[in-house]
């Protein structure tokens, strides 16, 4: 048993308010503003990024040790993901299926002509391999999808990467880095689905759909996370090295959000700052003192209902902020927000952990009356 990282948990707060942000610019609550903030907001997406390659660290400074189980792991990432994932889908179910019914939209063109299938490969965890399905039902939860294959492998590549001699634990890391390059390089020269189409925001594309919600081709990101892991465990750096690295971290962030309008988009959808953030999580992991406000306790809670806030925002922003057209456009915005942070708590609170917690003690129950 590893201390909790609870600045990483911090982090997960921030990251999953940049997508919230995003979301906010693009369903014009937040439109305008300043151009750094205009491209920082525009970028929003790599708070997945960012959630995969601290996905892969986590799970490895949780679970590299002793033989691990693959039957008890997966039943630990169930019980962790699942209770609030049907949460959202069930908050999202109204709209949804009125939609697909009633409404003539290119966004749930795919779902309307594949209904039943639309719903079981969400409810199964597995939108995100039909490229037309990735965004169906509530599209923030492609990435759970993606989140399910990486829970599938990791006891696996757990194994294979423990065989990894340390010296050799950064050129395979760079290699993974640069395998999610080839693979948006590739999209970006070839442009499959048309030269005028690369930089598209459009949501029925089928090879830029395969880009940023195929398992596979997201799998790279993760990998550099575990790898990451692997080196901290093995090299626990210094304050020094640690405060270097966070720097190293934002210092590329940085770059790629000023950078942001020449960067192609598919570049920023599939990993390009996964060293950045590497190089952050990494850094942050290392407890440097002055990140000390990082495990403050709100913030940790925060960080602790992320999860919920990244599935629900997307549900709530809007409604809130059409709920007050008397008010001020300022405090509408803000209403949203709170609104959405204050429903990810209670999500937390009163669905995550229970559930949790019910899911653990009924597995423990089973384990005792059946010891094979």
């Amino acid at each position: 048993m590893r201390p909790r990282l609870n600045a990483l948990t911090t982090l997960r707060f921030f990251a999953a308010l940049h997508v919230v942000l995003f979301h906010m610019r693009v369903v014009g609550i937040l439109p305008g503003g300043p151009w750094w903030y205009q491209n920082f907001a525009s970028i929003g997406f790599v708070g997945v990024n960012f959630f995969f390659v601290l996905s892969g660290f986590i799970l490895v400074y949780t679970y590299d040790g002793p033989a691990l189980s693959p039957t008890n792991f997966w039943r630990a990432r169930f019980a962790r993901i699942y209770p609030a994932y049907l949460l959202s889908l069930l908050a999202a179910a109204p709209f949804f299926f009125f939609a697909v019914r009633h409404l003539d939209l290119p966004f749930f063109a795919w779902s309307k002509q594949h209904l039943v299938l639309a719903c079981a490969l969400t409810l199964g965890l597995l939108q995100s391999w039909i490229p037309q399905a990735a965004l169906t039902w509530n599209s923030v939860c492609w990435s759970l999808s993606v989140e399910a294959f990486f829970y599938f492998v990791f006891p696996f590549l757990l194994l294979r990467f423990r065989k990894i001699f340390e010296g050799r634990l950064l050129i395979a890391l760079a290699g993974f880095w640069l395998v999610s390059l080839c693979f948006s390089l590739s999209y970006v020269f070839l442009h499959p689905d048309g030269l005028d189409k690369v930089n598209s925001g459009e949501t029925n594309l089928f090879w830029k759909n395969v880009l940023s919600f195929n398992p596979l081709v997201r799998l790279p990101e993760f990998l550099v996370g575990m790898l990451t892991c692997r080196l901290f465990l093995a090299r626990r750096g210094t304050a020094k090295s640690a405060s270097s690295l966070i720097v190293f971290g934002a210092a590329g962030f940085l770059c790629v959000v000023l950078l942001a309008p020449r960067i192609p988009n598919p570049m920023l959808s599939a990993g390009l700052l996964s060293p950045a953030f590497a190089a952050l999580i990494y850094g942050v992991a290392c407890q440097p003192k002055w990140t000390s406000f990082l495990r403050a306790g709100w913030l940790v809670l925060l960080g602790d209902a992320s999860y919920s806030l990244y599935l629900l925002h997307s549900l709530i922003i809007t409604r809130v902020f059409d709920s007050f057209p008397s008010l001020s456009w300022f405090a509408r915005v803000a209403l949203s927000l709170a609104g959405a942070i204050a429903a990810s708590i209670l999500a937390y609170r009163l669905v995550e952990e229970p559930s949790r917690r019910f899911l653990r003690t009924k597995k423990q129950a089973l384990g005792a009356s059946n010891p094979s």
